[in-house]
């Protein structure tokens, strides 16, 4: 069988898509740099010249909190400062022989945006030192959105002293003992503080050295990548200057001007106009700090007004906030400004935000062709410019794409839907001197056609070098050589990627549709994150969500990109509010975008990252979306309808004939897959087994033989014994109960009793008393007396499906089986004869009872399966004397042996190990009530140390709870003496695959208090045969494979490596019991399977049950199960049962006891357990092993479906913001390993997955739970 790979689908491309046709594009270029003839040869030459000839005219003034005009710095004193600042950083922080600083060295500048001033002086103290500024965010805590990323570049840029203020350097955070704290990932620095007071002023002979500009770097701006890692982008002198000569041709700039900026004055656009361009034409900066924007979102339109300032430096932002605050002030004119530049005009609602502001301010003097909008990016600087227009002239027009077109990259004016359509305006033309090409975003830079969108990329010499110290990536931004569609280079000029997609429209102008960072890619299709934003906020939102905190990213899961959508959501939004927004939301991106919205998230308000000036952090959004610590307090997920790609489902082929697929096995050379264990007749036993055929005959004989021999001590949580029982005892203790059944409860033979008690030495003598009186004992689990609701409805069944004739049980038990509580929850007027077993009186029985055969019933065993099914099956006196001499045999068992038994004794294995094998075999049995590990959690591994037990039994639940209790207290246990040296086999008792995680983390865990690492297994056994393996004394360790869990979906077994994906790691149960044979059968079919098959277990062993014990003995089920054939391929006719579970039997390199070759059996999981989703079979445990990893708050996890839904239910263990941060979590995880999209994903408190004694998962209970709506869920995700 070869491999099974399921191909996501590849969506086939849509033959009506648009192609683009237009010719290839060719280079634009703008107008040639004009040369002005006193421009100077370098930027810190006009700072000199302005500071010495023009002293006293302005340069820069600040604002205070209120929008006041607080401090004008002159050109005189920017010189000045700026000196005395280069010369301190020069000659002043170290000694003469060893300076501190070297020119060419990089500087941080650490200025706080309400201090323009300041950080100006810094700027150009720097650039005269010759030293490089790097001008960064004030850091406000030790984990700053992206601060950890800032610390890297710093490091890069080999940074060890950071520029500040006196005042910033106080607001920093700091140590207790006073030291400025270590920000995250931020190398060591040297804090110097600028303000003049601590400068030392320079000699009259010392000058700055003021050179030519060249290509050395002047400063290098900070930008943040998509992934949010940091780079800084390098700019050389030349490039400074060549900028700003660009800049001052295409605004026309002329010396003494006023502008207004309100933007950030450390990088891009704030830097260039505000900082840069402002002392090369001596102009006048009225600096407007987003503190005061925050304020008073008023204020820089009153700057102009009462500056008359002719030009204002603004984002979309700006705009809006200026019309919501517009009704404040009447009297204010913008008739003074010639240029409106609008920095962000490359967003796709600029446009609106542009003519919404004309509109509302044309009335106050502001002129139509005053708005300019451009476009920038930090490696190719300024890419396009609107120069102000002619008073009169006509506007420039606008181009109303199709968003369909634009998906495919290609651009379409649309014409029929208004709604699907993009309205961009142009960003102007090509800067002064520089050129532009448009290249496509993916592959080589192959030239674009003209109607199709692309990256810009610009060529001149006002751009970005490199990033700092990034070799590898600068080559591929700032060296692009454009090819040809035959992939031979155009021209030989390198040009500078920019990070933009856009086009050049008619009349050279050039427009701009969206950022490389926010392409989304989508099944082959682009769209962009701002287009989607844009469409998110045209949605009626003012009562749900904040206008400017919206995010959108995307998440790769499944082989291709999910679009998540976040919001912030306001305070006072209801649930009603929020969800109508949010599938009106839906609706809106589907019909315009035509693409599915994956993740919809609604955050409380100002919880996302914020950018350091109030933008939202998305690349830290998506981290913590994809970490789980987002928050969300609302949450749609979509991926029934945004995942398209999904592997068709299997069609089941129609079979092939069985004795045909036996003969291919054959030839193929297989072996079938069997598997057996010791042979029972070659064995030799003393003559306990010849002599007494019934266990109630053993006991009899060790009353005799050896009547003070202790068989059984129990203890209590503390680790005393509070109740002992020798051979004696117990007999004359089953006499007594025996004597009371016949004339109390005047009981036939026969007739089936049920014991009712806590798990203890009563519960054995009750057994023996029964079988004494030739009753047939069922052993029930008593009733929870704060659960009685939950519990006692079982135990009624029991007792009804039994037909139970009487009850033992104590006289506590007694009370509350009649008592009002119980009365609530059950009819209590019916419960057969009550007899307590407290206060017996000392009778003889007059003859003890004897079966006429062994194969007459000994005792019932009922059973309660994960899904929800009970069950009894019908143990013989015959497969009773069976079971227990393999178990005997295969863990050599005698007198002089004790185990330790952690347990609960009322069906399987675990009651078979509590009653009945001390009695077969003599040995003693320790027993520890696994509830009393609830108030001490030392009890079982003390009690293991304390009498030196050899070999121990205990379930998951007690393994999981010295785990998860004691995982972290192994020194107290060494502090306490214990010692698990002695152990040589601790054995888990089970019926389902091993959970070889759960055993691995306990070995490991208690190594240090000498367990060894081989002494942990576990058993198989189902109901129709309660022990069909355990690992036992001797034989080899059992072994482990990796198998494909894709292929494990197809019924099929590939083994794999450790460590491939998709790789399921599986442990032997055990070693098989002596006298047992499993056979691996096609369930479909019925025939056998071959090695390394996966099928169904079938068993055949003396000790297997000899049916089920139902109301209505169905007799098809009973042939079926018990007593079947195989279709073919079997001479002898072999009476096989079924146990339910699939698995495959594997010939290892190992030898067996026996001295054969070892075939080792691999439990996979229950059949009716399975879940069949897209035609293929699911085991819940694998979905819920990645779920249970995807977040450290999931405590516990299960899985069942729900109408064709697969449904997902999570125990929260952490706090309750957490809960809806699982749902994406959840439905990722469960689409990219098993290719399955979760219907509902329920959060719910701890405890609530029902969990029997075995430790076993009861999904089927939880699933009449949720169906019922009584889970009391934290949140309910319905996946759309």
């Amino acid at each position: 069988m070869g491999n099974i790979t399921e191909f996501p689908s590849v969506p086939q491309p849509d033959p009506n898509q648009p192609k683009p046709e237009g010719r290839q594009m060719t280079p634009v270029k703008g107008e040639p740099l004009g040369v002005v003839c006193n421009w100077p040869p370098a930027l810190e030459a006009a700072l000199q010249r302005w500071g010495t000839t023009q002293a006293k005219c302005p340069c820069l003034t600040a604002l205070d909190v209120t929008g006041k005009p607080v401090y004008t710095l002159t050109y005189g004193k920017l010189w000045s400062r700026s000196l005395k600042l280069a010369y301190t950083l020069l000659n002043k922080l170290g000694t003469k022989n060893e300076p501190v600083l070297k020119p060419g060295d990089r500087v941080a500048l650490v200025y706080p945006n309400n201090d323009p001033v300041m950080f100006m002086v810094a700027f150009y103290g720097c650039l005269l030192a010759e030293v490089i500024p790097v001008p960064i965010e004030v850091p406000l805590t030790r984990k700053d959105a992206g601060g950890q990323q800032i610390g890297f570049l710093l490091g890069s840029c080999g940074i060890a002293l950071a520029l500040t203020t006196e005042v910033c350097l106080k607001g920093l955070p700091k140590t207790q003992n006073g030291e400025i704290v270590q920000f995250k990932g931020w190398p060591r620095l040297k804090w110097v503080v600028t303000d003049s007071k601590y400068l030392s002023k320079s000699p009259k002979d010392w000058q700055p050295n003021i050179s030519a500009a060249g290509t050395e770097p002047a400063y290098i701006e900070y930008k943040t990548s998509k992934e949010g890692s940091v780079m800084g982008v390098t700019v050389s002198r030349i490039a400074m200057l060549s900028h700003c000569q660009a800049l001052s041709q295409a605004c026309n700039y002329s010396e003494g001007e006023t502008i207004v900026n309100v933007l950030d004055f450390k990088k891009d656009a704030g830097l260039w106009h505000g900082i840069l361009t402002n002392v090369m034409n001596k102009l006048h900066t009225i600096s407007v700090p987003y503190s005061v924007m925050k304020t008073c979102p008023l204020s820089w339109v009153q700057r102009v007004h009462a500056h008359k300032a002719k030009v204002a430096l603004v984002k979309c932002r700006d705009l809006h906030w200026a019309m919501m605050a517009h009704r404040d002030q009447r009297d204010v004119t913008l008739s003074s400004l010639r240029m409106l530049i609008v920095t962000d005009g490359a967003n796709p609602w600029s446009v609106s935000s542009c003519d919404a502001f004309l509109s509302l301010f044309q009335s106050h003097g502001l002129k139509p062709e005053a708005i300019c909008p451009c476009a920038t990016s930090p490696e190719a600087m300024t890419i396009a410019i609107r120069r102000p227009g002619v008073p009169g002239a006509p506007l420039p027009g606008r181009a109303i794409l199709s968003m369909n077109g634009l998906s495919f990259g290609v651009i379409r004016v649309n014409t029929e839907d208004k709604n699907s359509a993009l309205t961009v305006q142009d960003v102007g033309h090509v800067m002064p001197g520089g050129m532009m090409c448009i290249v496509k975003p993916d592959g080589p830079p192959q030239l674009c056609k003209t109607d199709e969108i692309g990256e810009i990329c610009v060529s001149s010499r006002a751009g970005g070098m490199m990033y700092y110290g990034l070799a590898g990536v600068t080559k591929n931004t700032f060296e692009v050589i454009p090819v040809n569609s035959a992939g031979s280079p155009v021209g030989e000029v390198p040009f500078v990627r920019s990070g933009l997609l856009g086009f050049v429209g008619p009349g050279s102008l050039v427009f701009v549709v969206g950022k490389m960072d926010g392409l989304l890619t989508v099944s082959g299709r682009r769209h962009n994150a701002d287009d989607i934003v844009a469409t998110g906020l045209a949605v009626e939102s003012i009562k749900t969500v904040y206008r400017g905190r919206i995010a959108v990213f995307s998440v790769s899961v499944f082989y291709d990109e999910r679009i998540v959508v976040v919001a912030e959501q306001r305070p006072d939004a209801s649930e009603e509010d929020s969800f109508q927004w949010m599938s009106r939301v839906l609706q809106a991106i589907d019909s315009i975008h035509q693409v599915g919205v994956y993740c919809l998230a609604l955050v409380p308000a100002n919880t996302l990252p914020k950018t350091p000036l109030g933008g939202i952090h998305i690349s830290q959004t998506k981290q913590h979306f994809l970490e789980g610590s987002l928050h969300p307090c609302n949450i749609l997920m979509c991926p029934h309808t945004c995942v398209t790609n999904l592997p068709k489902p299997r069609q089941k082929q129609p079979g092939v004939g069985p004795a045909s697929v036996m003969v291919g096995n054959l030839v193929a050379g297989k072996r079938i897959a069997q598997a057996s264990g010791r042979d029972l007749g070659q064995i030799e036993d003393n003559d306990l087994v010849k002599k007494h055929q019934f266990l109630t005959e053993v006991l009899q004989w060790r009353a005799q033989a050896t009547p003070d021999h202790p068989l059984f001590l129990l203890l209590n949580a503390k680790g005393t014994t509070v109740c002992t029982a020798t051979c004696l005892q117990l007999h004359k203790k089953a006499e007594r109960i025996a004597s009371v059944l016949c004339d109390k409860g005047h009981l036939n033979a026969g007739d089936n009793v049920v014991l009712l008690y806590p798990p203890g030495i009563e519960l054995i003598s009750a057994f023996y008393g029964c079988l004494y009186a030739g009753c047939i004992p069922v052993t029930v689990r008593p009733p929870h007396a704060q659960s009685l609701t939950a519990t006692l409805p079982t135990v009624r069944m029991i007792v009804e499906v039994s037909k139970a004739a009487c009850i033992l049980t104590t006289q506590t038990l007694m009370r509350l089986l009649k008592s009002r509580e119980a009365a609530a929850a059950v009819d209590v007027k019916t419960w057969p004869t009550i007899i307590d077993t407290d206060d017996l009186p000392r009778k003889r029985l007059s003859q003890i009872y004897k079966p006429p055969t062994p194969e007459m019933l000994a005792y019932l065993d009922f059973s309660v399966s994960t899904t929800g099914m009970l069950t009894g099956v019908k143990m013989s006196h015959a497969a009773v004397s069976g079971l227990c001499r393999a178990i005997k045999l295969q863990c050599e068992l005698y007198s002089s042996r004790q185990i330790a038994i952690c347990l609960d004794p009322y069906c399987g294995l675990g009651f078979v190990l509590w009653c009945l094998c001390s009695v077969y075999s003599g040995h003693q049995s320790i027993l520890i009530p696994p509830m009393e590990l609830e108030s001490n959690l030392f009890l079982w591994l003390s009690t293991v140390s304390q009498y030196k037990i050899r070999d121990t039994f205990c379930s998951y639940s007690v393994m999981e709870l010295c785990t998860k209790g004691l995982g972290n207290q192994v020194e107290m246990l060494k502090a306490r003496g214990i010692n698990l040296s002695c152990v040589r086999t601790c054995v888990v008792v089970a019926e389902e695959r091993p959970r070889v995680s759960l055993t691995h983390s306990f070995s490991k865990l208690f190594k240090d208090i000498g367990l060894s690492s081989r002494a942990v297994s576990t058993t198989f056994g189902s109901r129709v045969n309660v022990a069909i393996c355990l690992q036992g004394t001797s034989g080899p360790d059992p072994t482990t494979v990796y198998v494909d869990l894709k292929s494990l979906r197809h019924d099929r077994v590939r083994l794999v490596e450790r460590g491939a994906p998709q790789s399921l790691l599986l442990s032997e149960s055990g070693k098989i019991l002596p006298g047992v044979k499993v056979v691996i059968v096609n369930p479909e079919t019925k025939g056998p399977l071959g090695d390394s098959h996966l099928g169904e277990i079938w068993v055949n062993s003396p000790h297997t049950a000899s049916g089920y014990y139902t109301i209505y003995d169905n007799e098809t089920l009973q042939a079926d199960h018990f007593n079947t054939r195989l279709s073919f391929g079997d001479a002898a006719q072999t009476l096989w049962a079924r146990t339910g579970y699939l698995g495959f039997v594997r010939r290892t390199e190992l030898t067996a006891a026996s001295g054969e070759r070892h075939d080792a059996l691999y439990v996979v999981g229950a059949l009716d357990e399975t879940l069949e989703l897209r035609g293929l079979r699911y085991h819940p445990i694998d979905i819920e092993t990645s779920v249970s990893r995807t977040h450290r708050s999931i405590a516990e996890c299960a899985v069942f479906t729900w109408t064709n839904l697969l449904v997902v239910v999570v125990e929260l263990c952490g706090c309750e913001q957490e809960a809806l941060d699982l749902v994406p979590l959840v439905t990722n995880v469960v689409l990219e390993e098993h290719y399955l999209i979760v219907g509902v994903v329920v959060v719910v408190d701890p405890g609530v997955i029902p969990i029997n004694s075995r430790g076993e998962k009861q999904r089927m209970h939880l699933r009449d739970s949720f169906l019922a709506d009584q889970l009391d869920p934290i949140y309910v995700a319905y996946n759309m």
